[in-house]
């Protein structure tokens, strides 16, 4: 049986805070992007957002349920991507275990909106800036000895804009080179040697990258980070260097699961959540993980003005998700039973191999505030001290769609 070789990748994505430093005022700030504008929350992206939500918690269930003293790091939104890329091809009960699994309802969506809600997400966040430098893509290296069906290279170039190239499998040394030094450039150089072990008889490798580079509308002074402990259990402590910045920030204090949640803007529409549970309520927190708790909290963050300290890491995650994506249902793809006959025109064709790799960077990264001096004024009175020194979960949003681009799960800082 021929083979589709499917590569999820969420490439390099770097929190920077390039910027100069500069005080900071309670004042609401321009983000620097719109909200929708009325009538807009009916567009496709928006609709296939609680679905995407949906996937990226069960997918972080089944992950941490194997990886509990392990960093966790991997991009719902790259995964979903790939996935519904290959239904186009899928058929039958195929196809309907890869959209369910997806998290989407079919008696309310229907393929075409599916399809076109990717389709307007690509063109939301793909547009890039000095502050937010944010690349989605999609390929397809596809077998130069086979022709596959007009329709579905169309429908994977109209919708998911796929770059189509050939590729030699017969020689899979030369095709894994020419699709490692791809993913490599279009990553910035943050994923190598994503694609290994071709096998001659694959027909197709498909490819989903995300590349994210963006500022802090706050960034960290440099001269304010320190060493300081991290306690990754109650065995193991370890030195990091931890940011520190005084000023106000939006925050909720979860009292039902027991964690504070800090929401850290972009200079765009895209915001990271850190969520800090309390002293051995971590388990607790990531069963209860799911799109109306992400929701309640983007809802209800106020601005307070904390002390904060957030360690500066490294994480990234590796993964071969089969396994992990047929507890979730999506089974028959990856068996001899599969129905992709839309892809290449005869049913004996299956996945077989679906892998992840991840990276993530968060940083103050400011040279050119290393010598600025900053006076902030506010109240007299010290403010409240949140300490991000032991394990913490991290939800990046964009918060004009409502999707997730990225979860993780900081165990061990220093392990990258």
């Amino acid at each position: 049986m021929s083979h589709l070789y499917l590569c999820l990748l969420l490439a390099g994505l770097c929190a920077f805070a390039q910027c100069h430093y500069t005080p900071d005022h309670k004042e609401d700030h321009d983000h620097g992007c719109s909200a929708p504008a009325e009538g807009e929350r009916d567009l496709p992206s928006l609709k296939k957002a609680p679905g995407n939500a949906d996937f990226a918690f069960r997918f972080y269930h089944h992950v941490a349920s194997e990886s509990t003293e392990k960093n966790i790091f991997f991009p719902p939104l790259s995964m979903s991507t790939a996935l519904a890329m290959v239904s186009l091809g899928a058929r039958t009960t195929t196809l309907n275990q890869l959209l369910s699994g997806l998290g989407f309802n079919q008696s309310d969506t229907t393929e075409q909106e599916i399809h076109e809600g990717f389709h307007h997400l690509l063109h939301i966040l793909n547009p890039s800036n000095a502050e937010l430098h944010l690349s989605i893509g999609n390929a397809l290296f596809t077998d130069d000895q086979v022709k596959l069906p007009k329709k579905f290279l169309d429908d994977a170039k109209h919708f998911y804009e796929a770059d189509v190239l050939p590729t030699n499998f017969k020689n899979p040394a030369v095709a894994e080179s020419q699709i490692n030094s791809y993913i490599g450039k279009k990553t910035n150089g943050k994923i190598v040697d994503a694609v290994k072990g071709l096998d001659p008889e694959d027909l197709m490798v498909i490819v989903n990258y995300i590349y994210m580079r963006a500022n802090w509308e706050k960034p960290f002074d440099p001269l304010h980070t320190r060493e300081r402990d991290f306690y990754v259990d109650e065995e193991t402590t370890v030195k990091v260097p931890m940011m520190n910045k005084v000023s106000w920030f939006e925050t909720y204090h979860d009292k039902i699961l027991s964690c504070k949640v800090v929401k850290l803007p972009y200079k765009s529409n895209v915001s990271a959540l850190f969520i800090l549970p309390d002293q051995g309520k971590m388990k607790q927190l990531e069963n209860a993980l799911s799109k109306d708790v992400l929701l309640k909290w983007m809802n209800s963050t106020k601005s307070q003005r904390i002390d904060l300290f957030l360690p500066k890491f490294t994480i990234s995650g590796n993964y071969v998700i089969q396994g992990i994506l047929r507890r979730m249902h999506i089974t028959e793809v990856f068996t001899d039973q599969a129905d992709l006959s839309g892809i290449t025109g005869k049913p004996e064709v299956k996945i077989s191999k679906a892998i992840h790799k991840a990276y993530l960077n968060v940083d103050k990264n400011g040279t050119e505030a290393a010598a600025t001096t900053a006076i902030e004024i506010g109240p007299t009175s010290l403010p409240p001290v949140l300490v991000f020194n032991f394990p913490f979960l991290l939800v990046t949003v964009d918060e004009e769609t409502d999707t997730v681009i990225f979860m993780g799960k900081v165990t061990n800082p220093t392990e990258a």
